[in-house]
């Protein structure tokens, strides 16, 4: 049962739990009528510390598709957060005032201690840059639709793989169902770190290897996951300008690629993905945003334990 739970890490809940999840949301796709007043008389509160467009509103969608209601804020400085009043006075009192809380903040480990405080179920919608357990669960719902399961798959993950929480959230997810692979494709000042390969690659006998060039393995990948190369994270621009080039998805590239191989990105995007690969069927990046609300509205209902009409 995940009635009244918090979801903080996207490996809080099993995979069985996961599951339960995904099944609830493809209803919710192919019948959103049934499940336009499942919430009604309910609260979501979106506390926002600092700024977000896809998540917040991809939260706020969600509720309202529910027919329940929404209150929050954006930004820090229209709470009373902008007074000095602790994180906890403001969790105590907002879960006095609402059903379930979804909320972002820049320190991490915000929303694990915001759930000591709640009376309800905490959801982190992204602390600094630790962790973003709802795009992960976005990621495998559009996995599982689009591809049919979440097993033997040859994940690519192209970009920043230092830094991307999304893509370690990703490995460590995807890493609990069998016969998955992963080839991970990034400079080498961007590699994923060590203890991701360590402790859960190594750890549990999973194949991966590591390569520079998106050309060289595209043809082999089931599933393109982009992130951004990031210029900050150079020390000088000389190195940046010579790598850069290398992790922009365009046609000629695509034209190497599988059939259905299916093109994910978190976004937002900058230019790692030329516009022209929208117009592919296998560019799955707006999609998953859709996906996105979907898994919210799943996980809303299952917290709140209103899941059957």
């Amino acid at each position: 049962m995940l009635i009244n739970r918090h979801l903080i890490d996207p490996m809080d809940f099993k995979v069985e739990e996961l599951d339960e999840i995904f099944s609830l949301a493809e209803k919710i796709i192919k019948n959103p009528k049934k499940y336009s007043k499942i919430c009604d008389g309910k609260i979501l509160a979106t506390l926002f510390y600092e700024p977000s467009t896809r998540t917040r509103f991809s939260f706020e969608s969600a509720m309202m598709r529910l027919g329940g209601n929404v209150l929050g804020f954006s930004e820090p400085n229209s709470s009373s957060a902008s007074k000095g009043e602790t994180l906890a006075d403001t969790i105590k009192m907002v879960s006095i005032y609402s059903d379930v809380i979804a909320m972002r903040h820049p320190k991490e480990g915000a929303a694990r201690v915001a759930s000591l405080y709640s009376k309800v179920p905490v959801i982190n919608a992204g602390d600094g840059g630790h962790q973003h357990p709802t795009q992960t669960l976005t990621d495998l719902l559009t996995i599982k639709n689009l591809k049919g399961n979440l097993k033997n798959k040859t994940i690519g993950l192209c970009g920043d793989l230092k830094f991307g929480r999304t893509v370690h959230s990703l490995i460590k997810a995807m890493s609990r169902y069998e016969g998955n692979e992963f080839i991970l494709i990034s400079p080498k000042e961007l590699k994923v770190p060590d203890y991701i390969k360590e402790q859960v690659l190594e750890k549990n006998n999973i194949k991966f290897r590591e390569v520079e060039a998106l050309e060289d393995v595209i043809e082999e990948l089931d599933i393109l996951y982009m992130t951004r190369i990031q210029k900050e994270r150079f020390f000088n621009e000389e190195e940046y300008l010579r790598l850069k080039d290398s992790y922009i998805l365009n046609m000629e590239k695509m034209d190497k690629a599988k059939n259905d191989m299916i093109v994910m990105h978190p976004l937002p995007r900058v230019n790692e993905i030329d516009m022209e690969v929208d117009n592919d069927s296998r560019a799955s990046y707006f999609k998953q945003a859709e996906f996105g609300m979907y898994v919210r509205m799943a996980l809303i209902c299952k917290l709140l334990g209103v899941e059957e009409c």
